[in-house]
């Protein structure tokens, strides 16, 4: 459905109050708001809890099942793997907020859904999350050769996860370790300005009226990586690396009316370049966050078309190079 005048004006109104939110006093509060919205648990899917040791913690994952019934571990070779990263701007976020899209996730693509629960900032800055993120890349890498599962390890996140998920990519190849063999990034955040002087027209453009402000990915920021050398390592900005090569074939959603869409389609520019096999797909009158929503929902719908695409090994490169077709 298109965003006309009415819906702009009650965007604007919503967007308003929200931008006097501030987000590094009350974060905490966000987080529990956030959960509360969280609907109850649809019963009838199965679920495995773990935790995995990383720095000391133990960073609790939980993995979906794409059946109803409980899959046996010696089933679970059967299904390819989906290790999912959760938005919230590395700071909000968990499971439970996350439990439809991961469940849905798994059930669409046909896919178990590995979703990790990594350490939030700004109790835990730069690099917590990416490294409990590596940790649990590697645990599901040595359980996929233990089981002898012939399928293909993707990473997905959006926003921050997404965030995650291309700086870990660009991690493993930098450690010289085995890579996932996909990534699928929805409206990833990865540059390290989002003020007015950013390069990309859409933080100006989308940076007000369409709930997320550029003052609150700022905001963001400031609590994951607080120290400002950090902000130039491309583990933090993924656009910041000086070499784009040996990436995971990537599919990239951006949203029409999200402040981060120019740069994570710049991103997509990048790996292309550098010789990587990318496709960039533009949602049509969609907002950050949207693909949280219900599959009642077109947009999200049409995603997941596009998702299960890529994943079935149905790759169109973008035809003009590096332009996100609009969808």
């Amino acid at each position: 459905m298109a965003i006309n005048k009415y819906m702009m004006k009650a965007l604007k109104t919503v967007s308003n109050v929200y931008a006097n939110v501030d987000i590094k006093a009350n974060y905490k509060t966000i987080r529990r708001l956030k959960r509360r919205v969280v609907q109850s648990r649809i019963k009838l899917y199965q679920t495995w809890d773990y935790n995995i040791e990383s720095d000391g913690c133990k960073i609790p994952v939980r993995m979906y099942s794409p059946e109803d019934e409980r899959i046996d571990d010696a089933d679970r070779k059967n299904y390819p793997i989906i290790v999912f990263f959760h938005g919230g701007g590395w700071v909000t976020g968990d499971l439970e907020r996350y439990e439809r899209t991961c469940l849905t996730t798994a059930r669409l693509t046909g896919h178990i859904v590995v979703a990790v629960d990594y350490r939030l900032a700004p109790e835990n800055p730069f690099p917590a999350a990416l490294i409990d993120c590596y940790r649990v890349f590697r645990r599901v890498c040595k359980w996929h050769k233990l089981i002898g599962c012939p399928h293909k390890i993707t990473l997905m996140g959006d926003s921050a996860g997404a965030n995650l998920a291309a700086a870990l990519s660009l991690y493993l190849r930098d450690k010289g370790e085995r890579p996932a063999d996909r990534q699928i990034l929805i409206y990833p955040a990865v540059y390290n300005n989002h003020t007015e002087t950013s390069p990309f027209p859409s933080i100006i453009e989308n940076g007000k009226d369409y709930i997320l402000a550029s003052r609150h990915v700022c905001d963001y920021m400031d609590m994951y990586c607080p120290d400002e050398q950090d902000r130039l390592s491309p583990y933090v900005a993924p656009l910041l690396a000086e070499d784009f090569s040996g990436q995971p074939e990537t599919l990239i959603i951006t949203a029409d009316c999200c402040p981060l869409r120019d740069e994570g389609e710049e991103f997509g520019r990048r790996l292309k370049a550098a010789g990587n096999t990318v496709v960039v797909r533009r949602v049509k009158n969609t907002l950050h966050g949207y693909f949280m929503l219900s599959t009642r929902f077109v947009a999200v719908r049409k995603s997941y078309s596009i998702i299960n695409h890529f994943l079935r090994g149905g790759i169109r490169t973008n035809e003009r190079f590096g332009q996100a077709d609009v969808v």
